[in-house]
């Protein structure tokens, strides 16, 4: 084989390293439909309790039309009911949760419609998820609406705050 065809059959293969990953709000990729008033001073209670604390996300690849994204949500990490404007398809890289009745773990995968709400809760271990969605740009719509919520996810940030700041995700304990 000539160098020259080695040299076009790489051509236009693109590296993404995870160490340059920016966060996903850093990326921009994600916009925030506005909050309700509620919601808002839920999120504020939650966010002065640790939440920000609880996560890490971050986009892997940003391609036109194409995004993959690795989420870390550590141990009992309150994720609101909420959706999004595109199509998702996760894939579990290490972890747990809980979806409706089902429990899922490392390699199973769910698929989230575009417009359908849903949440999951997260494993004793917390949950790393790849996130691969078909569009660079999409929306989060907090459905979040009960005060009962933010107390509970207020409650339960304040409770992990000092775990979570010592955990290291489940796919390095493997």
């Amino acid at each position: 084989m000539s160098s020259d065809f080695v040299k076009a059959a790489h051509a236009g293969i693109s590296i993404f390293r995870a160490a340059d990953a920016p966060g996903l709000m850093q990326s921009g990729h994600m916009h925030i439909e506005p909050y309700n008033d509620l919601q808002r001073a839920g999120m504020d209670k939650a966010i002065a309790a640790g939440m920000l604390d609880g996560d890490e996300v971050k986009v892997l690849v940003s391609l036109p039309g194409f995004s993959l994204t690795h989420a870390w949500f550590k141990k009992g990490y309150p994720l609101p009911l909420h959706s999004h404007d595109s199509d998702c398809l996760y894939y579990i890289v290490s972890g747990g949760l809980r979806l409706g009745t089902e429990d899922l773990g490392s390699r199973d995968s769910f698929f989230v419609p575009a417009g359908v709400p849903y949440r999951y809760s997260v494993g004793d271990q917390g949950v790393e998820v790849l996130e691969i969605r078909h569009e660079t740009n999409f929306n989060f719509v907090n459905l979040a609406k009960g005060a009962a919520f933010w107390d509970k996810a207020a409650a339960a940030c304040e409770s992990l705050r000092g775990e979570w700041a010592l955990a290291v995700p489940p796919s390095h304990n493997v």
